[in-house]
């Protein structure tokens, strides 16, 4: 291909909320996105079921809204992060508003939802538990309206071109072109999580945590990547993924209750932050009970992607409490990334859910999936907009053409993988199953080397090899063989040069890549 001396555009990789609002907010900006699939089709983003948290009520603060992000992230937010992502929570809604999205309510008043972790009714639902994909609707219009965008659909990002001096200039693809080197000295990884690599998941199956095999082959800095949150209510109907079952039905009165009809916790326990209530479920589940959601009397018919699932499997949840179970749902850990989204890879930003931004911790407030996308991938594009930093670094290279990796790339995680997963890397953890899981992916990187493996074994790895680090129990991350938790609060850092060892540990609160002042 032949390289023009003008700096090209910025090219984003994915197309879920988190890398269409960096591309809206960069307009009249020059954007290229890279979408895997049709656009609009396998993004995690319109699967979310849990509406976007702000602070939008009268009894209701920003501050307030913090404290229980930071509460809920067991000892691991950043909370100047927090803070910062609250704070912008309202006027978040407002722009998705103005982009055409219908959020419930009358009259220009919300009608705020609870869900677990948040001491005040916060959450903008539309449809009920449609929220993800209204939300993704309103913003693919505005895409589709918006001239400096241009999207190549059916793509797939398979390796960082990186200069001499270890900065990104590019990246190499596949799709309907075939391969082809996009050039570009500032990329963003918006590519969602890694939950397909788990057997039972609400995640699409394609989410096998590509964008962090990327940046990690890319020599980036990955933190707390054993934070994987396991959303408590997964229908359990033998479907693949599992249907998620909002929060929000809680929330509106729904709670749990044994197999033999008994509520499962008590008081104000269904409405506990994830990881607790999730613990709860699988006990039953382990001491070979089943655990239901009941949503009867009514509480049901508010929540259409509930009943449409239940029905598809034969069950009406107007008259009988359904199966649950929990299910690989959100990867809290990631790309470790500055307040600018700019990873410790000279061109590479990372935003949504492939980034560790500080805001999660060790678990996920409900509804802040949502909100962190449209936030920071703002906070990504204005950053964008004001680089001159690697504008004027970059140089046209030469004529070229990058040969592909020899390494397989499957759009899926195989059975064998999802099965290690769920069995000892799911809600309880332990030691000996720890290094179970490791060795066996560890030997499939020694038999290929890092260049051959593929890349959901390569992300398996990372967060085995992170977990096995993590000796307490804290958020997502319960060991039964540790179940303390430590005093002093430790990230977790894994890159490259220590796939093949253990994981380091480091004191919170972290340097973090490039903190700006």
């Amino acid at each position: 291909m032949t390289a023009s001396a003008e700096e090209p555009p910025v090219i984003v990789v994915g197309a879920g909320l988190a890398g269409l609002s960096v591309a809206l907010r960069l307009a009249p900006q020059p954007c290229v996105v890279l979408s895997p699939t049709r656009l609009g089709l396998g993004a995690a983003s319109a699967w979310a079921q849990g509406g976007l948290a702000a602070a939008l009520g009268a009894d209701d603060s920003p501050a307030l809204h913090a404290q229980d992000t930071i509460a809920a992230g067991a000892g691991l937010c950043d909370p100047a992060v927090v803070r910062s992502v609250t704070a912008a929570a309202p006027e978040a809604v407002r722009w998705l508003q103005a982009l055409g999205a219908r959020f419930d309510g009358d009259e220009g008043r919300f009608d705020l939802g609870l869900e677990g972790g948040h001491r005040r009714r916060r959450v903008v639902h539309a449809a009920g538990d449609g929220s993800g994909a209204e939300i993704l609707r309103a913003v693919l219009d505005a895409v589709a309206r918006t001239p400096s965008i241009t999207v190549h659909e059916d793509t797939r990002v398979v390796e960082l071109d990186l200069s001499p001096d270890g900065a990104v200039r590019g990246v190499l693809t596949r799709g309907p072109r075939g391969t082809e080197l996009l050039r570009s000295a500032r990329v963003v990884l918006a590519t969602g999580g890694s939950g397909g690599l788990w057997g039972c998941t609400t995640n699409p199956l394609t989410a096998t945590g590509s964008g962090l095999a990327l940046a990690a082959r890319a020599g980036a800095a990955l933190r707390d990547l054993e934070m994987v949150q396991l959303h408590p209510t997964a229908l359990d109907v033998g479907v693949d993924p599992a249907p998620l079952v909002s929060e929000a039905v809680r929330g509106a009165g729904a709670v749990l209750v044994t197999g033999s009809g008994e509520r499962l916790l008590s008081g104000d326990g269904d409405l506990a932050p994830r990881d607790v209530v999730a613990r709860a479920v699988d006990a039953e589940l382990r001491r070979g009970g089943r655990v239901l959601l009941d949503a009867t009397g009514g509480v049901a018919a508010g929540f259409p992607a509930l009943v449409a699932a239940c029905r598809r499997a034969g069950l009406d949840p107007d008259r009988e409490p359904v199966p649950v179970r929990p299910a690989a749902h959100y990867h809290c850990g990631g790309v470790l990334v500055d307040d600018r989204g700019r990873t410790t890879v000279p061109g590479l930003w990372a935003v949504g859910e492939v980034a560790s931004t500080g805001l999660h911790g060790a678990n996920r407030l409900a509804s802040s999936s949502l909100l962190e996308a449209v936030v920071c991938g703002g906070l990504v594009a204005a950053d964008l907009a004001e680089d001159d930093e690697h504008a004027a670094r970059w140089v046209a290279p030469g004529r070229g053409v990058t040969p592909g990796p020899a390494r397989p790339l499957p759009a899926r995680a195989p059975r064998w993988l999802r099965t290690l997963m769920d069995r000892h890397l799911g809600v309880v953890r332990d030691g000996p199953g720890l290094a179970l899981a490791t060795g066996t992916l560890q030997r499939r990187l020694d038999r290929v080397g890092l260049d051959g493996l593929d890349d959901p074994s390569l992300v398996a790895l990372l967060v085995a090899r992170s977990a096995c680090a993590r000796e307490e129990s804290r958020g997502g991350h319960l060991r039964r063989d540790r179940p303390g938790t430590d005093a002093l609060a430790r990230h977790t850092f894994i890159d490259r040069a220590a796939v093949s060892a253990p994981a380091t540990t480091t004191v919170a609160p972290p340097m973090t890549a490039r903190r700006s002042a």
